[in-house]
């Protein structure tokens, strides 16, 4: 004959009071036999059912897989599709749930990335529970403990697939880091032009 468990025994179990019990048996998510005094009981093998339902949804992982290049030249060499794959492939062995696949194509020391950006609203949505990518500098290339504290804050964690840089990563550094430099040179002369138009400008009126 099977195991009954009283009602402490099974809210002690299941890590839930006896008034959540109560209103499972009334919608019928783990109902309740009754003794010959009206006592409520369960089915050891229905709180061991609930049980396993309990763990599995704990553990599953809800992910958004991340990946990026640097440049369109990367990605029309196929850089991107097959890093996107190594991370489809390792979520696929751990068994996770991909929710989202996000690329973007530009440098790791940009802040406006659109795909990042929707990255971002997953983890403050609480939408995921873990993010993948294949190195540290995929997501970005300085600061990472900062991306990291804003992502644990959610409760959301990083996994790397790889620890080591390829022979690239310092390729691409520097194709990174010319960007930037290039980037506040336009800036630095446009603010220059806009200076000397200004100026101009007021002599003419004078």
């Amino acid at each position: 004959m099977e195991r009954l468990i009283t009602v402490s025994d099974a809210a002690q179990r299941l890590g839930v009071t006896k008034k959540t019990l109560q209103v499972w048996d009334n919608d019928g998510k783990l109902i309740a036999l009754r003794t010959a005094g009206g006592h409520r009981r369960y089915r050891q093998s229905d709180i061991e059912k609930l049980q396993g339902t309990v763990r599995e949804s704990a553990s599953q992982n809800q992910v958004a897989v991340y990946a990026r290049v640097s440049s369109q030249d990367q990605k029309q060499k196929g850089d991107l599709d097959r890093q996107k794959v190594r991370l489809l492939e390792h979520c696929a062995v751990k068994e996770y749930k991909v929710e989202a696949v996000l690329v973007d194509v530009c440098s790791g020391m940009k802040a406006k990335r659109p795909h990042l950006k929707k990255l971002f609203k997953l983890v403050a949505d609480h939408k995921i529970n873990l993010v993948v990518i294949e190195y540290k500098d995929r997501l970005t290339r300085f600061c990472f403990e900062v991306f990291e504290a804003f992502f644990n804050s959610h409760g959301v964690e990083i996994e790397c697939v790889e620890e080591v840089f390829p022979k690239s990563f310092e390729n691409e550094l520097v194709e990174d880091m010319l960007s930037l430099l290039s980037s506040f040179s336009s800036k630095i002369y446009g603010k220059r032009s806009a200076e000397n138009r200004r100026k101009k400008k007021e002599a003419e009126q004078e």
